[in-house]
């Protein structure tokens, strides 16, 4: 476990994903975190980002930032 990374932290993410390929979609992304052990909410973030391909670690960050404040209920000012 990864002890003072809170679920929805960027570093988490990066330490769950170490090792993918680029481009990389969605299921991949999920593949990969599963492999090196992500918890049930790190898993559940990323089922909620887009379905597209991203082409860096920078741009899943991003992506991976909208979600994890979408789940926390954040970012909804339309």
């Amino acid at each position: 476990m990864t002890s003072g990374m809170g679920g929805h932290s960027p570093s988490n993410l990066a330490h769950y994903l170490n090792g993918v390929d680029f481009p990389a979609n969605r299921d991949d992304l999920r593949e990969q975190a599963e492999d090196n052990g992500a918890e049930d909410e790190v898993l559940e973030v990323i089922e909620m980002m887009p379905d597209e391909d991203f082409e860096s670690m920078a741009d899943v960050m991003v992506a991976y930032g909208e979600a994890a404040a979408q789940a926390r209920g954040e970012g909804d000012d339309d």
